[in-house]
Parts: C-alpha cells; sequence; structure tokens
C-alpha cells in the first residue's frame, strides 16, 4: 500500500511519501519539488503542471489556475464574481447554479465543473507519486484550509473521487504542520503534565491560517484556530502590480489592465521582484522586454517603499494572531514557541509582526514549503494498515458552530441546538433523542454567520424515515447520531428507533415499567467525543440503551438504572406485564447544499478516464513524431562522418534525399499526422539505414571477437603441448580425449583463416561475410568441447593401508641411513678442506 500526503495549493502543490523508512518529498519529471496547480487545455491533449504553466502567456484562455477558491460554491456568489474579474480564464452558470470553467479542448468548446479540474491536477500528483515509488496509488491523505465549510470539503472529496483517489481523511492544513512537528519532539512533557503550547502561522499565496496547539507524549490536540482566507502572498503582489501599472500609464502610455496577457506577465515579474526583496533592502530593477506592442518596460522597487504599499495589509496579519490566542484561552507567556510556514511568511515585514505580537522569535525548523505535505503523509501512514507508526493522536479544532434545527410538534415552529461549538474537538459525536410518531427533517446549519467566509449557512437537511407510535399509541424514541467526522464534515450518521413490544416479539433489554410521555419535545443529548482512531459507526453492541424521560415517582417506588439500561420501577407486592425493548435502525434521506449528485460524479469519471487515454495517445504520437526526427538528425550527423565508408554512393545518395525529404515534410504537411504515419516513416528510414548502422558496428565488434577466438585457441594449442610433452597436469586425460580437443581446435583454426580471408575481400559498404554474433557462437562450441576435455578433474584414488607397505614418511623427518650418509660427506669434506689449506 502506498502512502502519499497531496498539499494541494492555491499556487503550487507539494507531494510527500513514505519511502525507505522516512518520509521523502517526490519530485515532478522536471525535478521540482513544487508543481504548479495549473490545468491547460490544447487542441490535442492536456498539460498539467509545469508544462501547463509555461502555457499560461500563450494559452492564456484555456489556462485554468487560482481555481481552489471556487470549490463548493454557486456562480452568483459575491466571493465568485470578485474572483472572476481577477482571472483570466472565463466562468460560466452551470446546472443547479454551480461554476464552469470555459475553455477549448479538442477544438471545441468545453465546460468543466471545478471538481473536474481538481481531479485532473490530483491525477497528475498521482502520476508523479507512482512515478517516485514504481507502484499504484489509491489511499492518500489531502490537505484543505481550515476554514473550508462542509460544501467545500465534500467538493473536494468529490474531486478525489473523480481522480480514482480513495481520500482516507481531509487534514487543515495548521493541522498538517502540527503534526510534522512534534511527532519527532523527544522532549514532549507527559499526559499528566502540563502541555506543551505552540502556535502555527501559516501564511500562503492565498490565505492566513493560524492554530494553536497543545502537545503531550504522543497527544496532538488543537486548541483553537483563526484565518483570513484573502490574506496571502498573492495580496503583496498585487500591490505591486497595481503600482506599475500606474506608472507605465504615466510614463508609456500603456493601459496594462486592458491585455490578460500583459497582466500576467506583470504579475509574474511582480512575484519575483517580492522574493528579491525579502533579501535585499537595495533598489531592485523590473525589466520586462516586449511588453506592449513590442515596448520594453522598466521600473525599479525598494523594500522600504514596498512595505509602505502594504502597511495595510502587515496590520491584518494581528487580527488571526489575537483571536487565535484568545479563543485557545492561553497567554502569551506560556506559548512556547511559534513555528511559521508557507511563502508568505519570508517577507520580512510579516515575519517581524508576527514576532512583535508573540514578543519572542519566531522558529522556521520546519520547511516552509514541504510541512503541509510532509504532515499529511504522516498522517497516512497512521492510517495505513500497511505501516506502523508511533502511537500519536491528532484532534482538531471545529472552525465554525454548528447547529439543528427540527419542527417541534408542540407548536409547529422550528427549534434548534447548537450541537458543536467553536473550536469544539472532533472527531466527535453526540446523540439526541426525539419523541416522535411519525417521519421528521432535522437541518443542520453554521449558527455564527459573521465568522462564515461563505454565503450559505445551511449544511444539509436529514430526512428520518419509517418513524411509527409505540403499540399503545405514543410516540417512539428516536436515537440520533449527529457526527464531525475525522475530515471535519457533519451528518447525521445513524437514527435508531425505540419500542417497546410485548416479551415473545423481541429479546432485547427487559423493562417492567411502561413510561408515560407528557408531549412535551424534550432532547437528551449525550456528548461522546471520539479519539481520531476510533471508528463511529452503530453495531449491535453500541446501540442506544432504552432511557425514559424525567418523571414523578409515585410513593413508596424507588427507582433502579442497573449496568445494562434495564429500569426497575415496582412496588415489591406488584407483578407487572413483562415488556421488551426492539431497536429498529431507520433509513435516513440526507439532501446536501451544493454537492455532486452520484450518477454526475460516475459520469465524470468516465470522462477523466477517455481524457487521460487521449492524453496517453497524444503522447504516443508526439514520441513517434520525435523519434523521426531524431532519426533524420541522427543520421545526416553520421552519414557525413563515421557511416561514411560503409554505404556506396549511390545509396549514399538515395538516404540523403530521403533524409531532407522527410525532414521538409516534418515542418510542413507532416507536422500533424497520426502516429502510425510516422511510424511508417520512421520504417522507411531506417530500412536504409539500420544496414550501414550494422555494418559500421560490426567493424567494431568483429575483431574484437576474432582476436578473443584467436586467443583461445592459442591457449588450448598451449594445453596439448603441454599433454604432448608429458606435463603432470594432463596426464590424467585420455588420449582418445585429447584427441577431440585436437580436432576441434584445428577445424576452428582453418574456419577463422577462412572466413578472415573472405571478410578481407570484401569492402566496408559490401554485407559482412562474418558476423560478430557468429563468431561468438563458434567460440562458444569450441569452449564447450574443449573444457570438458582440458579441465576434467584428476581422478582419486584411496586404497586400505597394508602391513608390509611402510607409511610414507613425512617430508621433514630423515631415516637413520640418511643421517649416516650426510655425516660421512660432511668429513670427507672437512678433510678435503683441511689438505688443501696446508
Amino acid at each position: 500500500m502506498a502512502v502519499v500526503g497531496f498539499d494541494v495549493g492555491f499556487q503550487n502543490c507539494c507531494i510527500a511519501v513514505v519511502k525507505s523508512g522516512g518520509i521523502e518529498t517526490a519530485s515532478n519529471e522536471f525535478t521540482d519539488r513544487c508543481t504548479p496547480a495549473v490545468v491547460s487545455f490544447n487542441s490535442k491533449n492536456r498539460s498539467i503542471g509545469n508544462a501547463a504553466k509555461n502555457q499560461m502567456i500563450t494559452n492564456t484562455a484555456s489556462t485554468v489556475s487560482h481555481f481552489k477558491r471556487l470549490h463548493g460554491r454557486l456562480f452568483q456568489d459575491h466571493a465568485v464574481q470578485a474572483e472572476k474579474a481577477s482571472l483570466p480564464y472565463d466562468l460560466v452558470p452551470l446546472n443547479h447554479g454551480k461554476i464552469g470553467v470555459k475553455v477549448m479542448y479538442l477544438d471545441q468548446e468545453h465546460h468543466f465543473h471545478i471538481e473536474q479540474v481538481t481531479a485532473m491536477l490530483l491525477t497528475k500528483l498521482k502520476d508523479i507519486a507512482e512515478a517516485n515509488l514504481q507502484k499504484k496509488v489509491v489511499e492518500c491523505v489531502i490537505s484543505i484550509p481550515s476554514f473550508f465549510t462542509d460544501s467545500e470539503r465534500r467538493s473536494v472529496l468529490d474531486a478525489a473521487k473523480i481522480a480514482g483517489l480513495n481520500c482516507l481523511k481531509l487534514m487543515n492544513d495548521s493541522t498538517a504542520v502540527a503534526l510534522s512537528y512534534g511527532i519527532y519532539k523527544e522532549d514532549l512533557p507527559f499526559c499528566d503534565e502540563n502541555p506543551k503550547i505552540v502556535a502555527f502561522v501559516d501564511m500562503g499565496h492565498s490565505a492566513l491560517q493560524v492554530s494553536v496547539c497543545a502537545f503531550n507524549k504522543g497527544k496532538l490536540k488543537v486548541l483553537s484556530t483563526a484565518f483570513d482566507p484573502y490574506l496571502g502572498g498573492k495580496d503583496f503582489d498585487q500591490r505591486l502590480v497595481e503600482y506599475f501599472c500606474a506608472e507605465f500609464k504615466s510614463r508609456y502610455k500603456m493601459d496594462v489592465k486592458s491585455k490578460a496577457r500583459a497582466m500576467l506577465r506583470l504579475t509574474q515579474e511582480c512575484e519575483k521582484l517580492k522574493k528579491k526583496m525579502s533579501s535585499s533592502s537595495t533598489d531592485i530593477l523590473l525589466n520586462v522586454e516586449c511588453f506592449m506592442d513590442d515596448k520594453d518596460v522598466c521600473g525599479k522597487m525598494n523594500r522600504a517603499k514596498f512595505e509602505e504599499l502594504c502597511a495595510d495589509l502587515v496590520e491584518r496579519v494581528m487580527v488571526p494572531l489575537m483571536t487565535a490566542v484568545e479563543e485557545a484561552q492561553v497567554r502569551l507567556q506560556d506559548i512556547s514557541a511559534v513555528e511559521i510556514v508557507g511563502g508568505a511568511t519570508r517577507i520580512p515585514a510579516v515575519k517581524a509582526q508576527i514576532s512583535k505580537f508573540f514578543k519572542k522569535d519566531v522558529s522556521t525548523t520546519l520547511n516552509a514549503d514541504e510541512a503541509v505535505a510532509r504532515g499529511c503523509a504522516l498522517q497516512c501512514a497512521m492510517l495505513s494498515p500497511a505501516l506502523r507508526v508511533r502511537d500519536f493522536t491528532v484532534t482538531d479544532a471545529i472552525s465554525f458552530p454548528v447547529s439543528l434545527s427540527w419542527t417541534s410538534e408542540a407548536d409547529e415552529g422550528k427549534s434548534c441546538y447548537e450541537i458543536f461549538g467553536r473550536n469544539h474537538p472532533f472527531p466527535s459525536a453526540k446523540m439526541i433523542t426525539f419523541y416522535r410518531n411519525k417521519p421528521f427533517v432535522l437541518e443542520s446549519f453554521y449558527s455564527d454567520l459573521t465568522s462564515l467566509p461563505f454565503p450559505e449557512a445551511k449544511i444539509a437537511e436529514y430526512k428520518v424515515q419509517n418513524v411509527q407510535p409505540q403499540e399503545n399509541g405514543e410516540k417512539a424514541k428516536v436515537k440520533v447520531k449527529v457526527q464531525v467526522n475525522a475530515s471535519g464534515i457533519v451528518s447525521v450518521s445513524s437514527a435508531t428507533m425505540v419500542l417497546r413490544v410485548s416479551s415473545n416479539e423481541s429479546e432485547t433489554t427487559e423493562i417492567n415499567k411502561i413510561c408515560s410521555h407528557d408531549g412535551s419535545d424534550d432532547i437528551d443529548i449525550e456528548d461522546k467525543i471520539q479519539e481520531e482512531n476510533i471508528q463511529l459507526s452503530v453495531d449491535k453492541e453500541n446501540l442506544p440503551k432504552a432511557q425514559c424521560p424525567p418523571m414523578e415517582k409515585e410513593q413508596n417506588q424507588t427507582d433502579a438504572l442497573s449496568m445494562n439500561g434495564e429500569v426497575n420501577n415496582h412496588p415489591p407486592d406488584a407483578k407487572k406485564a413483562k415488556m421488551k425493548v426492539k431497536h429498529v435502525v431507520l433509513p435516513i434521506e440526507e439532501t446536501f447544499t451544493q454537492q455532486l449528485p452520484k450518477d454526475r460524479i460516475s459520469t465524470y469519471m468516465e470522462q477523466e478516464s477517455e481524457m487521460i487515454q487521449q492524453d496517453c495517445q497524444e503522447k504516443e504520437r508526439n514520441n513517434a513524431k520525435n523519434a523521426v526526427e531524431e532519426n533524420v538528425y541522427y543520421y545526416k550527423h553520421k552519414l557525413e562522418g563515421p557511416y561514411q565508408p560503409f554505404i556506396n554512393a549511390q545509396d549514399h545518395q538515395t538516404f540523403s534525399e530521403l533524409l531532407n525529404g522527410t525532414e521538409n515534410w516534418l515542418y510542413e504537411e507532416g507536422a500533424d499526422q497520426d502516429k502510425q504515419t510516422y511510424i511508417n516513416k520512421l520504417e522507411e528510414i531506417h530500412k536504409l539505414g539500420k544496414p550501414v548502422q550494422n555494418r559500421y558496428q560490426e567493424s567494431i565488434r568483429r575483431p574484437k571477437m576474432f582476436e578473443k577466438l584467436s586467443a583461445k585457441i592459442q591457449s588450448y594449442m598451449t594445453i596439448m603441448e603441454e599433454y604432448k610433452n608429458g606435463s603432470d597436469s594432463y596426464r590424467h586425460i585420455d588420449s582418445m580425449d585429447m584427441d577431440k580437443v585436437r580436432v576441434c581446435v584445428d577445424d576452428t583454426q582453418v574456419w577463422m583463416t577462412n572466413i578472415k580471408d573472405s571478410q578481407n575481400k570484401r569492402t566496408p559498404d559490401q554485407e559482412p561475410a562474418i558476423h560478430s554474433t557468429q563468431i561468438k557462437e563458434k567460440l562458444q562450441a569450441l569452449n564447450n568441447i574443449c573444457e570438458e576435455v582440458v579441465f576434467k578433474p584428476k581422478p582419486r584414488v584411496d586404497s586400505p593401508m597394508d602391513e608390509n607397505i611402510q607409511p610414507e614418511r613425512p617430508h621433514n623427518k630423515k631415516s637413520p641411513e640418511d643421517v649416516t650418509m650426510e655425516y660421512t660427506d660432511f668429513i670427507q669434506n672437512e678433510a678435503n678442506n683441511s689438505h688443501a689449506n696446508i
């Protein structure tokens, strides 16, 4: 199972994978660790990532970028209309008022949902991860801003489904950063000690997010979150763009805003200028060649002027910081560290403002661009059954208070209750008890519209069906579970009706008292906060126990609640009819606001598969075309160089004409042909070029193989000579076997001499008389016959020792006769020497 985390940003995306026992950042085909969140549509295929970014200037109207804010919204949304004014491509309304992107694809006008565009981007990210891991990617964790509402979160999940991904969890950006920070810390306090408080500030290209988190050993809890969805690096870029638009209008009389391409080029240059000012406080030049009407423009900017232009933006940084600290209910001195991530935190003024508020230096121990993706990969590893990860629980915080409303039967009015307050921990669930005799409708919504960066407060409607009264006509008790899952999505996960029936109809919990209900709309709320690794599901063991509403007790009666939920309420001598409780799981009909229907998602999945296939076909076509072009230039170069001796004059002229004609064809009518046409052209080139190439390669390989064969023949001839001279090394070889070697060596020698003579009579441009592969086969045949004989092991003779046979004396031990003879020789030599001296 592949473990992958996707940080899908407003401008760039980052991919982290679990590889070799650690977390690594995957690089794309351009060896970049960040992939632009851009999708471009062409007449033949789609381009995604770096290739699409390169087309933003040349294919402006059909290149889609900066679409993250459009998730889950309607076309008439004020935020969408404000965003539409700054986008170079067109937005159009689709069915049910949803947002569509109008582009030219395959030479036809297409309208794509935002979920489809995001799915295309996720498909590209999945391909990059698969290329890095060399395995198929299905499960993943995707990051989202903490201020995304339920509709926006469901929209991202729909995009993941269209891309063929199983998103295990949507993770808030700031929570992912906190996880990547805390899981490696070894000095965290124990669970029974005061936690370590750390503030995280994430300012990316489009938004500012702040979270205050508490860390203990193996535990992370988000205390509060705050944000400004419309304050990011692009807002600082826009100030520079506005400044230079005004300057160019006064100096060069250019209306930059009237041309979309000019605005894009200026925006890109201003972004580069902003990055340069982060490291330099001197004047920095801005030069754009052929900006408009083939005119060059230039300007300059320094950090002081830039900070003056963005003074109000820097002040806005303070608001989320104050909100996060206040709602976390901590003091500034309680915060141990302040970690900053995101590209916009590199702006010196922003960094100084954060440091000024917290009254301490900010920390940059985390990678500003990759921290979110690494946290998502860690979370995916924790959710994966294939990996063993250090125990570390993550408890997030709800960004907006969620309420539940229903129609009260008492006065036919609306009743509501705040189920989850702001910064309430999640995943969590609550159980609500209703008394109803017919189906009823619940509605979930966000109750605080002032802090909601979304026009629609309603989340969904849930119709609880098949509700029926008790046998005695009283209202049935219906227990409804409302939950916020690990992805921060609100839902009514289950509804259970508790019916009192006679003892022969059920085998569940017994009660001995039928409790009456006074008709009021009482609600019993049971808070059930779940840890992240606990699945929130309803089964037979976890069904809600029978529970009666409060009532007045009769005199001389006692109530007792047993551990299994049984209520005993009767006088000592009274005999009551035995009743039992039956739990019935009720179906729930859900209606979400602004979510794609399931059949539409299936259709988009098929369309995505077709577009992927079209991209693959176009890639193969381009590869075939490039192969033709590559071979044309390859052979043209070789024919004037090393291949020239290996082709005769007539073939040389024919081949050169073919290459020149193919080259001209490629840039004229052959510029846009199908794959098979290019394959046919390539075969024509290879038909003339391959024989020349083979003759050249044979002229290099053939002499080397002859040398190897000659050396081997000489080696075997030396062995035969030693055998003839009675060498001990080959004495054990039978003469008949050695004759086989002699015959084989002689035959090979004669064959090599004849074939060499035949080859020497041929010119280089003729087909060779022998190929290197044939020489290699001859060498292998010679080795097979000769090695079997030459390297035959010596026979070993083992016989029992006879008593009459003396054992072999060790080499270092001499017999008495030898010692006596050596002593006699020594005396004789001494005597001779003495006689000579006298």
